[in-house]
C-alpha cells in the first residue's frame, strides 16, 4: 500500500533531541490548518463535517478540532463516553454490533446511534425507544469497491460491513432517519463520484423518506493535491437531488502529516545488508506497516527511498524494531544519520492511526506523546507511559 501523505512540513527543523525517544510528536498548527480546510469545504458546500476518533482520538487536542468542526463519530461506547467528555458538538456512532448493555448509555450520549444492520435496530428497538426515539441510521454496503488493499475495503466480497443495498426494502428504513456509508481510504474524489453512482439507482426511491446521508471517512480532503471543488460542487447536487442534509466524517485528514514519531538506532550489524534495531516497533507503534503493508515516509531520507536502487544493499539499512518478533521489521531506508548506536531519526504522518493503535506487546514501551505548536515553537509532554502501562493491562 502506498500514502501520498508523507510531507515534512515544519517537521523539516524540528529538533528530534528535544523530545523523549520513542515519542509522539503533534504539531497543533498542523491541526489547526487542516481543520480549516475541512471547515471551509464544510462552509462552501453547506454540510456537516464530523472528525472520526478512530483515526485520532489525542483528546488533549479537542479544543482545536471542535472549535472548527461540527463534532465527532465514535465506534462504540468508550469513544463516545470520550467525546462527550471532551469534544463539542455532534456525536455520530457507529459499531459493527452493539452489545445489549453497552446500547442505552451509548443512545443516551449520542445524537445519532448508526446500526450495521435491520436486525439489530428491530431486535433493540424497546432499548432505543426506552431512550426517548434517538435519531436512528443504517449502515449500508453500496457493493462497489473502491479499495486499494482488500482488508481495508469494506465493499470487498463478503464483508461483514455495512447492510447490502441490493437488500435493502421500505420496511428496513421504518424509523431510520440516515443511512451511512464508508468505504474509502485515504482516497482522492473520484471514487467517492463512482460509489454514488454505483448506489443513487438504489436509493432513489427513498430520497424523500431520508433526512440525512453521511458518506462516512477516507476522505483526504486536506492532501495539497485533493479536488476540494469537486467535492464541494458535488456535495451540493446530491442534496440538491436528495434533500437530505449530507455529513462527511474525515479521520486522516484531520490530522494528516500532523505528527511524526521519533525514534532512536540502538545497535547495528551487517547480515548481507545494513541492520539496525530501533526502539520503535512496527508491531507495536505503527502495526499498519505489517497489516497493510506499507512502507512510512522518512524525515529527511537521503535521495527516493522508494525509486532506482532501492534494494542496493550497499546504500539501505533495514530498520526493524525491538521485540522478539521476526516480522517486526520496518522497512528499508537511505538513513539521514549513521546506521550507529545513539542516532535519531523519524517516521512522517504518524499522528493517525498510529496513536491509537499502539500496544505493549513484549513488554516494548509506548511512545510518550508532545504537543509541539511549530507557528510559536512551544513544546510540552502531554503524557510518558510508564511500566505500569504494561502491568495494569495483565493480571
Amino acid at each position: 500500500m502506498e500514502t501520498r501523505a508523507g510531507d515534512p512540513g515544519a517537521f523539516a527543523r524540528f529538533d528530534l533531541s528535544r523530545v523523549d525517544s520513542p515519542a509522539f510528536v503533534v504539531d497543533a498548527a498542523k491541526l489547526r490548518a487542516n481543520c480549516a480546510v475541512l471547515a471551509d469545504v464544510r462552509d462552501r458546500a453547506g454540510i456537516r463535517m464530523l472528525a472520526a476518533l478512530k483515526a485520532f482520538s489525542m483528546w488533549s487536542t479537542a479544543d482545536i478540532i471542535s472549535a472548527a468542526l461540527d463534532g465527532v463519530c465514535t465506534s462504540g461506547l468508550w469513544e463516545a463516553r470520550l467525546a462527550r467528555a471532551h469534544y463539542r458538538g455532534e456525536i455520530a456512532t457507529y459499531c459493527a454490533a452493539y452489545k445489549p448493555g453497552d446500547l442505552p448509555e451509548i443512545a443516551a450520549i449520542s445524537d445519532h446511534v448508526i446500526f450495521n444492520s435491520p436486525g439489530q435496530i428491530a431486535r433493540f428497538r424497546p432499548i432505543l425507544d426506552a431512550q426517548g426515539g434517538c435519531d436512528i441510521g443504517l449502515r449500508i454496503n453500496p457493493l462497489h469497491a473502491e479499495g486499494e488493499v482488500p482488508r481495508y475495503d469494506p465493499a470487498a466480497p463478503h464483508s461483514r460491513l455495512g447492510f447490502p443495498v441490493d437488500q435493502l426494502r421500505l420496511e428496513h428504513l421504518d424509523g431510520v432517519s440516515g443511512l451511512h456509508v464508508h468505504t474509502l481510504c485515504e482516497q482522492d474524489f473520484p471514487p467517492l463520484a463512482r460509489t454514488w453512482e454505483a448506489l443513487r439507482g438504489h436509493l432513489a426511491p427513498w430520497f424523500g423518506q431520508l433526512d440525512w446521508l453521511n458518506f462516512g471517512g477516507g476522505h483526504h480532503i486536506t492532501r495539497a493535491d485533493y479536488q476540494r471543488d469537486d467535492l464541494v460542487a458535488f456535495l451540493r447536487e446530491v442534496q440538491r437531488e436528495t434533500g437530505c442534509a449530507l455529513y462527511l466524517e474525515p479521520g486522516e485528514a484531520v490530522a494528516l502529516d500532523a505528527g511524526i514519531l521519533v525514534g532512536t538506532i540502538l545497535d547495528s550489524h551487517w547480515n548481507g545488508m545494513k541492520i539496525a534495531i530501533t526502539d520503535i516497533s512496527a508491531t507495536c507503534h505503527m502495526p499498519d506497516v505489517i497489516e497493510a503493508p506499507y512502507r512510512p515516509a522518512m524525515l529527511g531520507e537521503c535521495g527516493d527511498g522508494a525509486g532506482e536502487g532501492l534494494h542496493d544493499a550497499q546504500r539501505l539499512t533495514r530498520l526493524g524494531g525491538p521485540s522478539c518478533l521476526a516480522g517486526d521489521v520496518i522497512g528499508d531506508y537511505r538513513l539521514p544519520v549513521p546506521a550507529e548506536p545513539g542516532q535519531r531519526f523519524a517516521f512522517l504522518d504518524q499522528a493517525h492511526y498510529s496513536m491509537v493503535k499502539t500496544t505493549t506487546f513484549n513488554g516494548v514501551p509506548l511512545p510518550s506523546i508532545w504537543l509541539w505548536d511549530s507557528d510559536d515553537d512551544s513544546l510540552r509532554c502531554i503524557k510518558r507511559f510508564g511500566w505500569e502501562s504494561f502491568r495494569d493491562r495483565l493480571s
